[in-house]
């Protein structure tokens, strides 16, 4: 059976650290260059790649790693990267609890066009000033980090804060530019509990619409002005990948991830999968054992 490792805290020796920052050289040496198994967090993940060769496979897509990057991997997500060589960068982890404690409202993290759960993840591809940027934010928090400052956390916070948001200015649809939520924020973050909750039973977009007392044209409306997607293809990304992960990391058969994911028959799931892979299941799973 295949099996993914989930790392449930940022510091496995203490349990009460909840934000980590590492150069990506030193992990590269700490490993001896070996390949980490595919794995998953149960915290928020931020790669800087200054300088790096190789892939970084994130839900079963593959992206080129590169010079002056910046990926963001959710939690639950599965990624695995692969070096060329020894990478020069940062790797950034923090939970909810960190966020929490230097008060960052979880919404504030919802709100970000950063870390998408399902489907695609590219990396954000900066201009060379705005990379400077974030890079000048990173150098700060990594000094922060291994000082002995006085209201360090804290700190480290403001620095991550405004990493984001020059991150989330770059790529975003419509750019957050305050704290206070829209309407549309706080439908998008609803719509998107209440997929997590229930996307195992329920697959359509008028479901979801009634769940949040309102039509199926406005939220269409609504997810596409803030992510680019509609409800439907957000509903069916999520149980795309979950789909993927299944078939690949467990020994669940077709039929028994049919109907894990609310499918009445298992043929229906496979076409289901194959349009949107171009893949059956079996097929999928012997591909990415043979990538």
């Amino acid at each position: 059976m295949n099996t993914v490792k989930t790392y449930q805290k940022v510091n496995a020796e203490n349990r009460n650290v909840s934000f980590a920052i590492s150069k990506m050289e030193d992990i590269y040496v700490k490993r001896n260059g070996k390949v980490d198994e595919p794995h998953r967090h149960n915290y928020y993940t931020v790669l800087i790649v200054n300088q790096s060769e190789g892939q970084h496979r994130i839900d079963f897509n593959s992206y080129a790693l590169a010079n002056q990057q910046v990926f963001f991997v959710a939690p639950g997500q599965v990624h695995q990267v692969i070096e060329d060589k020894k990478s020069v960068g940062f790797a950034m982890t923090f939970s909810n609890l960190f966020l929490v404690e230097n008060s960052i409202p979880l919404s504030f993290i919802d709100s970000l066009n950063l870390f998408q759960n399902y489907g695609q993840s590219p990396p954000l591809t900066p201009s060379e000033k705005q990379f400077g940027q974030i890079e000048n934010y990173a150098n700060s928090i990594f000094e922060l980090f291994q000082s002995d400052k006085n209201m360090r956390t804290l700190s480290i916070g403001s620095y991550l804060k405004l990493l984001l948001i020059e991150c989330n200015n770059i790529c975003s649809i419509n750019p957050i530019e305050s704290d206070v939520d829209t309407t549309g924020d706080n439908l998008l973050r609803s719509f998107r509990k209440a997929v997590d909750k229930d996307y195992k039973k329920e697959h359509s977009t008028t479901y979801y619409a009634n769940e949040l007392n309102i039509t199926p044209d406005h939220l269409n409306r609504t997810v596409k002005t803030k992510i680019g997607k509609t409800a439907k293809d957000y509903i069916q990304a999520r149980i795309i990948t979950e789909a993927k992960r299944l078939i690949f990391f467990t020994d669940l058969t077709n039929k028994e991830i049919a109907y894990e994911l609310g499918f009445n028959e298992p043929a229906n799931f496979s076409a289901f999968f194959k349009k949107h892979t171009d893949l059956s299941p079996s097929l999928f799973k012997k591909s990415e054992a043979n990538s």
